[in-house]
C-alpha cells in the first residue's frame, strides 16, 4: 500500500493500546489493545502490537510517517518511589554562598507514603572550582550511593559554566547527569534545582525503556523517528527524553484531552478521561487546555503541564455499605478486587443472587459489596452497572452492558437494604455525581469558565458512566468524544512537536523576544520538528518577570489540519449567540480574517427584575465552531500590517488610560492567517509594538490583522 499512515501506542498500567491513522484524512484506520508486558519489558508489547497493526492493514515500514508513544512509566516511578537516588552538587559564592548552599540541599522528597525520592549534596563555592575539587565531590556522593548527578549553580540560567564543567566531569566517568539550566531558565535556585533532581531521578530507568523501545522501532526497519509524548499534550524525539524524562511525566493524562480536542469542537468545557480506577479531569477554555506548574511530593516545580485532577471514580468503583446502609462508591475498583463487572455476564448469570462483603485490600474495611451467584461465581457492583440499569449508557457505547444483569445484581442490593434496584443504583450514582461536582465547581470557579457555555466531554472506556448523569445534575451541555476508549491513542497520533522556554526577565526588550524566539525554535527543531512547520507564541507574565515561548511544530510538512470544514455565516453566529448569551437577531458580524471571525451581540435582561439592562459582548470564533475570545465592553479594529504605526497606534491610544502617574494599555489580542496572539502581559505600548512587529514581520503589507481591546 502507498498509503501514508501515523502510529500511536500508549502503554497503560493495564493494557497498551495502538491504533493506525490515515496521515492525509486523519480518519482511525485500525486499533488494538492487549495487556502490558511488564515482565518481558513493554518493548515487547510495543513491537508485537505494532506488527499486528501492519501486518493486518498491509502496512510497509516505508508508509509510517510519524511514531509516537505516550507512557506512564515516569509517573508510575514517581507514585511507587521506583527512582534512582541522586547526588548534587552546589555551587555559589560571595554573598550568595550561604543561601546557595541552602537552596541547593533539597533533602528526601516524599513521593508516596514511606516511599521517598533520596538525594545526598556537597556544595562548591565556585572561586574554587577546579577538576579535582569536582571529582572528589563526585566520589563523595558516589560513596552515599549517588547514581545520578545534578549540577546546581546560583544565576547558572546567566552563566551554565559551573554546571557544564561538572555536567563534563560527571560525563568522564560514565555517569548519569543533569544540569538545573537545561530543566529550566527561570531565576529560583531552589525551584530549579528540585525541577532537576526529579529529573534526574527518572533517568536511569527511562533511559533503559527509551533505548529498547527505539531499538524496537529500529528492528522493524520503520524508517521515521520514535516521538514521546510530553505532560503538555506534544511530542519530543527520543534523544530529548533522555536528557528530560521528567516531561513525560503526566503524559498519558496530556494525551487523552490532546485527543478530544483534535476531535471536538469545544470553546470552553470540561473533559473527563474515565477509567476503571480513576477519572482525570481538565479544562479547556477558549478552545485551549489549561497549564499549570506540576507538583511532586506535595513540593511545586518548574514544569508546566496539564491542569489535570484526579478522583477515584471511574467505571469500576465499588459500592460501600455500612450498618444497612449505601455510604460511600469507591475509591477501590472491581480491578483491584480482581472481580469481574455484575454489568457484562451472560443474561442467566446472576440469576438469585445474594450479597457479599469483602476488603479488595488488607487494611480496606469489610464494606465493598460483591454478589454472589447460585454458581458461586462473585460479581462487583460497580459504577458502570448503576449507569447501565439506570438509562445513562448510549446504545453501542464501550460501556454499555447487560441491564438485565445489572438489574439482577442491584436487586439484591435492594433486596438486603429494602428497596428496588433503581433506588439503590440512584444512591450511588448521586453520591459519584457530588464528589464529581466539588471538583468540576471548583475548576469553574478557578478558571472563571460560563456556566451558561460549558461542555463536559467524556472520553475512555468508561465516559459515559459519569459525564451523562453529570451533565444531568448540573444542567451542561455533554458529548462523548470520537472514539472515546481510544482517545489518547489517537492524541498520541496526532500530536505535534512542543517546546517551551521561560526567562526571568523584567521588562523584555525586543533583543529579548528576539533571542528567546531563536533559541526555542533551535530547541524544537532538535526534538524533531521541521523548521517550516514551526509556529512560536511569546507571552510575558509582568507579575512573575516571566517571559515564555512556546514553540509547536510537525514531523513532516503537513498540509492537513483536522477537521478544517469551514461552517456557514448562519452558523458561527448561532454558536456566537449561544457563546454571548444573546438572541440571534441580536448578533451582528463585525470583521473576518484568515480563520477569524469576530461578532458582536446585545443581550437583554433586567436588574432586581424591573430595571432594563442591555449588555454589549464581543466573541472571536474559528472557521469551525471553537469560540476563542469572548468579552463584555471589548472593543476591535480591522488593519492591515501596513498600516500598524497609523491605525492600530490609534486605536491603543484611544483605549489607554492616563493619569497623573502613568498611561494603562488595555488588554489586546492579535488575529491574523491562523495566529492568535495574545498580547495581554504587555506593560507599555513600546513593548507591545515590539512584539507584533517581531510575530507580523512575514505578513505582506496588505494582509489584513483584527485587534481586539478590553480593560
Amino acid at each position: 500500500m502507498n498509503k501514508k499512515v501515523r502510529i500511536g501506542i500508549d502503554v497503560g498500567g493495564t493494557f497498551t493500546d495502538a491504533v493506525l491513522i490515515d496521515n492525509d484524512t486523519y480518519e482511525v484506520m485500525a486499533k488494538r489493545k492487549i495487556p502490558t508486558t511488564h515482565k518481558e519489558g513493554v518493548a515487547v508489547g510495543i513491537v508485537k502490537i505494532i506488527s499486528e497493526l501492519m501486518k493486518e492493514n498491509n502496512v510497509s515500514p516505508d508508509d509510517v510517517t510519524f511514531i509516537a508513544h505516550g507512557t506512564t512509566q515516569a509517573t508510575n516511578a514517581l507514585l511507587e518511589g521506583d527512582v534512582a537516588n541522586v547526588g548534587i552538587i552546589g555551587m555559589g559564592t560571595g554573598m550568595d554562598a550561604r543561601s546557595a548552599k541552602n537552596e541547593t540541599n533539597v533533602e528526601n522528597i516524599e513521593l508516596a507514603p514511606n516511599k521517598y525520592l533520596k538525594s545526598n549534596h556537597v556544595f562548591i563555592d565556585s572561586k574554587e572550582l577546579s577538576d579535582g575539587i569536582i571529582e572528589k565531590a563526585i566520589d563523595e556522593l558516589l560513596e552515599k550511593d549517588s547514581e545520578v548527578i545534578v549540577a546546581s549553580g546560583a544565576y547558572s540560567v546567566d552563566d551554565p559554566e559551573d554546571e557544564l564543567r561538572v555536567m563534563d566531569k560527571a560525563q568522564e566517568k560514565g555517569l548519569y547527569y543533569t544540569g538545573g539550566h537545561e530543566i529550566s531558565q527561570l531565576y529560583g535556585l531552589k525551584m530549579r534545582t528540585r525541577t532537576a533532581v526529579v529529573n534526574a531521578s527518572l533517568i536511569p530507568k527511562m533511559m533503559e525503556t527509551a533505548n529498547m523501545t527505539e531499538q524496537a522501532v529500529k528492528d522493524m526497519d520503520i524508517k521515521s523517528n520514535l516521538m514521546i509524548m510530553r505532560c503538555d499534550g506534544g511530542v519530543m524525539s527520543i534523544n530529548e527524553v533522555r536528557k528530560r524524562p521528567i516531561l513525560t511525566m503526566l503524559s498519558g493524562l496530556a494525551a487523552g484531552v490532546a485527543g478530544a480536542l483534535m476531535y471536538e469542537k469545544i470553546s470552553d468545557g470540561i473533559f473527563f478521561e474515565v477509567g476503571g480506577t480513576s477519572v482525570d479531569i481538565s479544562v479547556i477554555k477558549n478552545g485551549k487546555v489549561m497549564i499549570k506548574y506540576a507538583q511532586v511530593g506535595g513540593h511545586k516545580t518548574y514544569l508546566q503541564s496539564l491542569d489535570v485532577r484526579t478522583l477515584g471514580i471511574a467505571g469500576g468503583s465499588m459500592v460501600r455499605v455500612k450498618d444497612n446502609k449505601i455510604i460511600d462508591i469507591g475509591p477501590r475498583s472491581a480491578h483491584i478486587a480482581g472481580v469481574e463487572y455484575e454489568c457484562f455476564q451472560e443474561d442467566s448469570a446472576l440469576t438469585g443472587a445474594n450479597v457479599k462483603f469483602v476488603s479488595p485490600r488488607k487494611d480496606d474495611p469489610c464494606e465493598y459489596v460483591l454478589v454472589k451467584a447460585q454458581d458461586g461465581e462473585e460479581y462487583s457492583l460497580t459504577l458502570a452497572g448503576a449507569a447501565n440499569l439506570l438509562g445513562y449508557i448510549p446504545e453501542g457505547d464501550y460501556a454499555q452492558g447487560n441491564i438485565k444483569c445489572a438489574k439482577a445484581a442491584w436487586q439484591a442490593l435492594g433486596d438486603y437494604l429494602g428497596m428496588p434496584a433503581e433506588d439503590a443504583a440512584k444512591q450511588v450514582m448521586d453520591l459519584a455525581i457530588r464528589k464529581l461536582e466539588v471538583v468540576i465547581n471548583q475548576l469553574i470557579s478557578e478558571y472563571e469558565l460560563d456556566r451558561k457555555f460549558i461542555t463536559l466531554v467524556g472520553g475512555g472506556g468508561s465516559g459515559a458512566v459519569i459525564v451523562n448523569a453529570l451533565a444531568e445534575k448540573m444542567g451542561f451541555k455533554w458529548k462523548l468524544a470520537k472514539n472515546a476508549p481510544y482517545i489518547s491513542t489517537i492524541g498520541v497520533a496526532l500530536a505535534m512537536v512542543r517546546e517551551q522556554l521561560e526567562r526571568t526577565i523584567v521588562n523584555p526588550t525586543e533583543d529579548d523576544i528576539k533571542k528567546i524566539r531563536i533559541d526555542v525554535l533551535e530547541k524544537i527543531v532538535k526534538s524533531g520538528a521541521k523548521e517550516d512547520t514551526v509556529d512560536i507564541s511569546i507571552e510575558i507574565d509582568a507579575q512573575k518577570n516571566i517571559l515564555r515561548a512556546i514553540a509547536t511544530g510537525a514531523t513532516e510538512l503537513r498540509q492537513k489540519d483536522l477537521n478544517t470544514a469551514d461552517l456557514t455565516e448562519e452558523q458561527l453566529r448561532n454558536i456566537s449567540a449561544e457563546a454571548l448569551g444573546a438572541n440571534e437577531g441580536d448578533t451582528t458580524f463585525v470583521s473576518a480574517t484568515g480563520r477569524w471571525n469576530v461578532y458582536n451581540a446585545i443581550s437583554k435582561s433586567k436588574m432586581l427584575g424591573f430595571i432594563p439592562v442591555k449588555k454589549q459582548s464581543l466573541c472571536v470564533i474559528d472557521r469551525e465552531g471553537v469560540v476563542r475570545l469572548k468579552k463584555e465592553k471589548a472593543f476591535t479594529v480591522k488593519f492591515k500590517k501596513g498600516s500598524r504605526t497609523t491605525m492600530f497606534n490609534s486605536f491603543l491610544e484611544e483605549h489607554t488610560i492616563y493619569s497623573d502617574a502613568n498611561a494603562t494599555i488595555p488588554k489586546v489580542f492579535v488575529f491574523y492567517r491562523e495566529k492568535m496572539l495574545d498580547l495581554t502581559g504587555m506593560q507599555t505600548a513600546e513593548q507591545l509594538y515590539s512584539i507584533l512587529d517581531v510575530e507580523t514581520e512575514n505578513l505582506k503589507e496588505d494582509e489584513e490583522i483584527i485587534a481586539v481591546a478590553y480593560k
